[in-house]
């Protein structure tokens, strides 16, 4: 017992000054067991317009498990991220999962829409891969016009972006974007994945709303094998970029990715980025905003290691993602999911998962400039 409490009181100190020798500075958002609940996962952040951020996550309940009794809960903060309100609620079901938000701000009007997946509680995903659950995976949108103060009630989309003979389903889990360029201005696009019905593959796809949340439709499939829980980002000629964890390890340990030339609707087959490596894990891609204006600046977030979900890293391409020379380390341990978004004063939002034995033992975001990842090659 004495030397399982020295070991902690090790852990501890080690962790206190890896925080205090960070640069940037980590503020936590979410920890386990806050508000009644073990464990927060899955981080996904916007900017409103005003200049508000929004932080969500799964709220869940009685462990970090990705079933059971799984809350949707969104952090508000008014000063760039240096301080966060309390948890607000966006959608509880009872003891059924409420997952995997993906939110986006339109531009014009300023609503918030997110649109996140359900599944019952008592139903695991290998049961609802195998056909065995009681129920399938859902997909809903909810909306919210204040800012996040207050949300609608879900509406149930998945007649509209997913396949009868489709099993699983997530969105995201990490912001989606509204297109900029004049053909699809204001389109809102989704990154999402499913697999296929006595299959074992996973596949990457795209579904997009013309009308800001109000109705949906499917996009782009990426064909091959593999591709997983995805990002996308709109280059600057228009194109969009989805960039999607990997389980096709045969070529690369690395990030996949595809284009779409045509707003998402249709999509390219899929290719690699070998200089992203991962351990087969959630990332996040942005396009970094110039004056409001779509630049060739594209950022990524991932744990950055082939083996183990550690290195939280933030990587920068100046060529509409073709090459990443430039990384700054965020955090050397534990960590996993991410989200990057675009801040009002020009600098760099990134809500990460990290912790000391376990990636899962917090939700923190941290804020860089630009300048600080062109100083560091990888």
């Amino acid at each position: 017992m004495k030397k399982k409490i020295a070991i902690s009181l090790i852990l501890l100190l080690q962790y206190v000054c890896l925080v205090q020798a960070l640069e940037p500075s980590v503020v936590d958002v979410f920890q386990k067991g806050q508000d009644g609940y073990a464990c927060f996962r899955i981080p996904a952040i916007v900017q409103c317009k005003s200049g508000v951020i929004l932080a969500f996550a799964e709220a869940r309940k009685n462990s970090c498990s990705d079933t059971g009794n799984i809350d949707l809960v969104v952090k508000r903060s008014e000063n760039g991220g240096k301080t966060w309100s309390h948890a607000i609620t966006v959608w509880d079901d009872g003891e059924n999962v409420c997952g995997n938000p993906t939110p986006v701000v339109d531009q014009e009007s300023g609503r918030v829409v997110l649109v996140a997946c359900w599944n019952l509680g008592t139903d695991h995903e290998q049961q609802i891969i195998n056909q065995t659950s009681k129920d399938s995976r859902r997909i809903f949108v909810l909306y919210s016009d204040d800012e996040g103060l207050t949300w609608s009630d879900p509406k149930e989309i998945t007649s509209s972006v997913k396949r009868d003979n489709w099993t699983w389903y997530a969105t995201g889990p990490c912001h989606g974007i509204q297109l900029q360029h004049s053909n699809y201005k204001g389109r809102i696009v989704i990154s999402t994945n499913h697999m296929i019905a006595g299959t074992k593959t996973y596949h990457s796809q795209l579904i997009y709303s013309d009308d800001k949340g109000e109705s949906w439709e499917l996009g782009g499939i990426v064909r091959e094998h593999g591709g997983n829980e995805s990002s996308v980002v709109e280059l600057e000629n228009g194109n969009l970029m989805l960039n999607m964890r990997n389980y096709n390890r045969t070529k690369y340990k690395s990030r996949a990715y595809a284009i779409s030339k045509d707003g998402g609707e249709t999509i390219s087959t899929m290719d690699y980025l070998p200089e992203l490596i991962e351990p087969i894990c959630q990332g996040s891609t942005l396009n970094y905003l110039e004056k409001g204006k779509i630049s060739s600046i594209i950022l990524f977030s991932n744990p950055a290691s082939m083996k183990q979900r550690i290195n939280m890293t933030v990587k920068m391409s100046k060529d509409n993602g073709q090459t990443w020379p430039y990384a700054f380390l965020i955090y050397p341990g534990p960590s996993a999911y991410s989200d990057l978004v675009c801040l009002a004063n020009g600098k760099i939002g990134l809500l990460y998962e990290y912790g000391i034995e376990n990636p899962y033992e917090r939700i923190g975001f941290t804020v860089l400039a630009l300048e600080q990842i062109e100083n560091n090659t990888d």
